[in-house]
């Protein structure tokens, strides 16, 4: 049996989802951060099917995403994009904590998922946490500086009133080039990294994934097999079941089948 947990961790709204009879085990964790505008219970499917191998599935609600929302009209959560990014890397950490001090989880076998602005978030947590054992990024990429700028300047285009400064904007840029895996990719260091992303994709473009991918390629010579790169030809901005497949394949190849390197 599955069992799903709601759980407030610091008061982050959290899903919960293991095997009953797995419950007081230490297991394999991953965490799964939602898209833009979506929310943890609506990727359940992902999490029933990587709890059937064995781990241990968090679910949590991005800033002003489920149960966080502030009621905030779209343009107005497309300013505070990354805002919520950042928040969510801290939030990673915060909440990998929490079951790791109840002796939940393997250290050593840590992994996370996201998709679209989930995937972004996951490819800036890698820069970060060099405890994340294997990850995977639907959707997401890592140029941070530039797809922030990128937005900026269509919400300006857009006619939209930007409340910021100049300055501010200064600020955010340097705070995210911190976070920006494309300026310092050694930091991946081998680890096992998936890509999935359509060639339809409207939203986040897929070129941006793709280049990242071939310019990485290199640093994963003596371990081909830990990067992976599938290109969907007809999705659009949207995770195929194929996708959630190959997700759950890869965490299960690395996260339980082999020891970290």
């Amino acid at each position: 049996m599955i069992i799903i947990e709601k759980l407030y961790v610091n008061e982050i709204p959290t899903l919960h989802i293991v095997k009953k009879e797995y419950y007081d085990q230490t297991l394999p964790y991953i965490q799964f951060i939602h898209g833009f505008t979506s929310a943890k219970e609506h990727n359940l499917h992902f999490a029933y099917n990587l709890a059937e191998k064995g781990f241990r599935v968090v679910l949590p609600d991005c800033l002003y995403h489920g149960e966080r929302d502030e009621g905030y009209r779209k343009m107005e959560l497309n300013i505070r994009f990354w805002d919520i990014v950042v928040k969510t890397i801290d939030e990673i950490k915060i909440i990998k904590d929490y079951f790791e001090n109840r002796q939940m989880i393997d250290p050593e076998k840590i992994g996370l998922v996201g998709t679209s602005m989930g995937g972004i978030t996951t490819l800036g947590a890698l820069r970060k946490y060099p405890w994340i054992h294997t990850a995977v990024s639907l959707m997401g990429m890592p140029y941070y500086e530039k797809f922030a700028q990128y937005t900026i300047d269509e919400v300006k285009r857009s006619g939209y009133n930007l409340p910021l400064t100049e300055d501010e904007i200064a600020s955010l840029l340097y705070q995210l080039e911190q976070l920006d895996l494309s300026k310092e990719p050694e930091k991946l260091n081998n680890r096992p990294l998936m890509f999935w992303h359509s060639k339809q994709d409207n939203v986040v473009p897929y070129e941006y994934s793709y280049r990242f991918y071939e310019k990485i390629k290199k640093m994963y010579q003596k371990d081909a097999e830990k990067l992976a790169y599938i290109s969907d030809e007809k999705s659009g901005h949207k995770v195929s079941r194929e996708a959630m497949l190959k997700t759950v394949d890869w965490f299960e190849k690395y996260m339980l089948h082999k020891q970290r390197v």
